[in-house]
């Protein structure tokens, strides 16, 4: 399939306009990290815990934090996912000594992780709890068979197993009734109504990551980051030569500044997932340079006499096709997980859709200038002729 079959856009042309966007943009983001909004950092990379937890009945961020604030929580991260008004994720962190071991750390936070479950929980909860019932909504597989299997010897985990999956895949036990449909027996249900009570709340995902453990992360995010635009360095002038070498990693290091600009500007999460993703545009844009590289070498040899740029030019026009439909199907694929994928996937995606589009751009609009200012500023007459 050939989408253009002679284009003759003259890219380079709007090479000064694209260069002071880009500088506007990161020059801007850089402001706001390191001046005003800084960046969300999800609990991988700070310290806390991280709840996502699904309540029994619709409530508010207002509400959540009220239960919270009876133990001392308020200043808590509540925010609200999904569109039933039940899902939320909270995000608790109280000072933690650093002095004091990662293990100890760990255990301080995971004490802050059951505070907030109790509070959530309300008076009413905890008074069940104090009866000596097990909360259905809250209790573990294991916990569970081993009631189940005291009273019901042989059937206990069979039991259990149903109960857990069906608490799964519906997200919260409303009433005991629901249970018949299971294939519960029926004096297993009387046994758990009768043991055990359905708490307000469900816990759908735990984190906990202590100050030394999350230091510990940026500091690992960081390195594999620097780590991998030397290793494109090292790699592209070798294959090539060092003024495209240096190109590449200005505009890797761009593709990095703007992708967390923009997270900083809509107060995104940065976690170890969207780390991932960044070293994956650091790839997908890598790709996209050496071959628009690639060709330019191969059209020096064949357009002898010609100035850099217009080799420049004539490259990008040969590789346009190939670039809107490779960065074309990605970005459909992508587009398709930011709209249909889920609250979980979002933030993913949303880097993604940002990757493929800088990774063209970049490659237009840094790469091939940066190679035209290194031999402008560098490079002897003599050499650029030849």
């Amino acid at each position: 399939m050939q989408l253009f079959k002679t284009p003759n856009i003259k890219f380079l042309k709007y090479k000064y306009i694209a260069l002071a966007v880009t500088a506007v943009i990161v020059l801007a983001g850089v402001l706001n990290i390191t001046v005003f909004k800084g960046l969300k950092l999800g609990v991988d990379f700070g310290e806390g815990t991280l709840l996502r937890v699904m309540m029994k009945s619709p409530s508010t961020e207002g509400q959540i934090r009220d239960l919270l604030q009876t133990v001392g929580l308020g200043k808590s991260q509540v925010q609200k996912t999904g569109n039933t008004g039940r899902e939320f994720q909270i995000r608790a962190m109280e000072a933690v000594s650093t002095k004091a071991s990662e293990q100890d750390q760990l255990e301080a936070h995971e004490a802050l992780a059951d505070k907030v479950i109790a509070a959530l929980r309300g008076d009413d909860g905890r008074a069940e709890l104090s009866r000596g019932l097990v909360d259905l909504n809250a209790v573990d597989e294991r916990t569970l068979s081993g009631l189940l299997e005291g009273a019901f010897p042989g059937s206990g985990p069979d039991a259990a197993q149903k109960v857990i999956a069906y608490r799964n895949q519906n997200g919260i036990i409303a009433d005991f009734q629901d249970l018949a449909g299971i294939g519960l027996k029926p004096e297993a249900q009387a046994f758990l109504k009768d043991k055990t009570f359905l708490g307000k709340l469900t816990i759908m995902s735990r984190e906990t990551v202590g100050p030394q453990v999350g230091a510990d992360l940026r500091r690992k995010a960081v390195q594999a980051t620097i780590w991998s635009l030397i290793g494109m360095l090292i790699y592209i002038a070798l294959r090539f030569k060092l003024e495209y070498g240096v190109a590449a990693i200005f505009t890797l290091a761009q593709d990095v500044l703007i992708t967390m600009s923009l997270y900083s500007f809509t107060n995104r999460e940065i976690n170890l997932p969207i780390i991932a993703g960044i070293l994956t545009i650091v790839g997908f844009s890598t790709n996209d340079t050496i071959v628009i590289f690639d060709r330019v070498r191969e059209n020096q040899k064949l357009m002898r006499g010609k100035g850099l740029e217009e080799v420049m030019n004539t490259s990008l026009n040969q590789c346009l096709g190939r670039t809107v439909i490779t960065s074309g199907t990605v970005f459909l694929t992508v587009g398709a997980l930011f709209l249909f994928g889920g609250e979980v996937i979002n933030d993913f995606a949303f880097l993604m859709l940002i990757g493929t589009i800088e990774g063209v751009y970049s490659t237009i609009y840094l790469s091939c200038p940066v190679v035209l200012f290194w031999q402008k500023w560098f490079k002897p007459k003599n050499a650029r002729r030849r």
